[in-house]
């Protein structure tokens, strides 16, 4: 046994100032063995334990303590470290199957939040309405589709089933045609058109207008074949194709169309006539209808595609003309309105008839329409279309007009293209058609968004036709194209009557051969005032009339005795 002589010091603490020399013989029987980094050491001195009274006796004892503690006895300090003890290794740990690859980019840092109960509150409110999204969003994308289809996709005209189709012709084969065709002709001019008012250009959403109603003018929506000017201009051999420019409109922008829409074609000898039906879809402006929100499926709510329709073009009508000066100064055309008796009053409106040479054979003469004029700097007069875009609910497209007109007139616009790009494309092909210098584009908005009757202008933006077409990016080379190759290909049908039918389903033109008196009882007539209709007789005029009738019979009774 080796035992230690600890000096005792009377003045404190530690060793005495003067250490006590040890003798070589205390150390000699203390074990020793060389040892590498590797080996695991135990504690030199642990001075909160003390192992004597669970120290059974034998080897340790009470006298083998301060051994134990110096040298590492397993049982006690070397034990203890074993279950701490690890190994340094430069190994990644086992990552878990779900973060695999394609999970590490979705895993962020979370910044430490408040936990007390408006946080709380947030979080749960902002979870849910990111589930509703997401929810509405899945709804969207696999189930829009099938409801709108089943809403406003349906077929504009029904299908008969002694109806043989001919063609279907894909919108993808339009893509990649192009054709040039020179400067068109004017042959005739009709109506007349007022001056447009400079001051809306100033109106923004802080200061906007009612949109008046215009009752007393009538606005007319006549077909091609219905149209005398063009009736006299095909009895003069002045073309080979006539048409509208709405009609034509609806050809060259095709491919942006959505909805459902039909023309109909008359082969009649060597000249063909493009016309819509009455009560067209034509005859109406779509709302939305390149926009990814799926519209209401009940035809009578104020926000479903009919009614949306019907809205728009009423708002169209009414702010073409309330933009106008109505002082009476007018330019009047050539000739007068075709269409109006002397009893109304047409809305200003000019006609102009002109011709394009489509090939050597073959010219097309359109009726064209431009809403009014207006004075430039130079003193020169510029024709002018006028339409109007109409907000409904800004929910619906996501910007509300009355904020952001006046600050990102930019991104209300490019909204608006995206949401009715067709709508828009028809419009600046038909302002090419006419030749007009300017076309004037009004933001109207409704007063509410619950009310479909009564509306404002928010603002007037003018834009080059041209120009606007390039921004739209509207090919004018690709729209004469469409019309060459249906021309071409109505050309070589026999004579009859055909018609074009947007597939409501995909995106493709279906050409079907029809009866000859298709169509023609399509319209419903309107009653009659009550001043005008016929009366029922009196009772007494019913007795005369009754035994009148009972004379002439008895009369030929007898004569066919005799």
């Amino acid at each position: 046994m080796v035992s230690f002589n600890v000096p005792y010091n009377p003045d404190g603490w530690g060793p005495p100032e003067a250490p006590v020399p040890l003798e070589s013989h205390h150390l000699q029987h203390a074990p020793y063995a060389p040892f590498s980094k590797a080996d695991k050491l135990g504690r030199i001195a642990d001075w909160t334990r003390n192992p004597f009274p669970s120290r059974p006796s034998g080897r340790g004892g009470a006298d083998a303590s301060v051994f134990d503690l110096a040298f590492g006895d397993e049982s006690l300090g070397a034990a203890d470290d074993d279950s701490s003890f690890r190994l340094v290794d430069g190994r990644p740990a086992p990552r878990h199957p779900r973060f695999g690859p394609r999970w590490r980019f979705q895993q962020q840092r979370q910044l430490p939040q408040r936990k007390d109960e408006e946080v709380e509150a947030r979080r749960r409110e902002a979870e849910k309405e990111r589930q509703r999204r997401d929810r509405l969003y899945n709804q969207n994308r696999a189930g829009a589709g099938q409801r709108r289809e089943a809403a406003a996709f349906r077929s504009s005209v029904d299908i008969q089933p002694e109806w043989a189709m001919l063609d279907q012709i894909p919108f993808s084969t339009f893509s990649k045609l192009s054709y040039a065709v020179g400067e068109p002709e004017d042959l005739v001019a009709c109506g007349a058109v007022e001056f447009y008012d400079r001051t809306y250009d100033r109106v923004n959403p802080k200061g906007d207008r009612k949109l008046e109603r215009f009752k007393n003018r009538t606005f007319f929506k006549v077909t091609t074949t219905d149209d005398p000017v063009i009736r006299r201009l095909a009895n003069e051999d002045k073309a080979t194709v006539f048409a509208t420019d709405t009609i034509l409109a609806a050809l060259m922008c095709c491919p942006r169309s959505v909805y459902s829409w039909d023309i109909v074609v008359q082969r009649v000898g060597n000249k063909l006539f493009f016309d819509k039906r009455d009560g067209s879809q034509l005859d109406l402006l779509s709302v939305n209808e390149t926009s990814q929100e799926p519209l209401p499926e009940a035809k009578e709510d104020i926000n479903s595609a009919y009614s949306l329709s019907v809205e728009a073009a009423y708002v169209n009508q009414n702010f073409s003309q309330q933009v106008l000066v109505r002082d009476g100064n007018r330019i009047a055309f050539e000739e007068p309105n075709p269409f109006a008796s002397e009893s109304e009053e047409p809305a200003s409106v000019a006609y102009r008839y002109r011709r394009w040479k489509l090939d050597e054979n073959i010219s097309l003469v359109a009726r064209c329409e431009v809403h009014g004029a207006m004075v430039d700097t130079k003193g020169g007069r510029s024709l002018l279309t006028i339409n109007a875009l109409n907000e409904f609910d800004p929910k619906y497209s996501g910007v509300d007009w009355r904020q952001k007109l006046e600050t990102q007139r930019g991104a209300v616009l490019a909204t608006e293209l995206k949401n009715n790009a067709n709508k828009l494309a028809r419009w600046t092909a038909q302002a090419l058609l006419s030749g007009a210098d300017v076309m004037k584009l009004g933001y109207v908005s409704r007063a509410h968004p619950r009310d479909h009757f009564n509306h404002v202008i928010l603002s007037v933006q003018g834009y080059k036709p041209r120009e606007f077409a390039m921004q739209i990016n509207l090919n004018t080379s690709n729209m004469w194209g469409i019309v060459k190759s249906i021309v071409d290909l109505c050309l070589k049908l026999n004579e009859g009557k055909y018609v074009l039918v947007k597939d409501p389903a995909k995106p493709q033109v279906r050409i079907y051969e029809v009866p000859a008196d298709a169509f023609e009882n399509d319209y419903v007539e309107e009653p009659l005032p009550e001043e005008e209709q016929v009366q029922p007789p009196t009772e007494e005029e019913s007795t005369a009339t009754a035994a009148a009738v009972a004379a002439s019979k008895d009369a030929e009774e007898k004569d066919a005795d005799v």
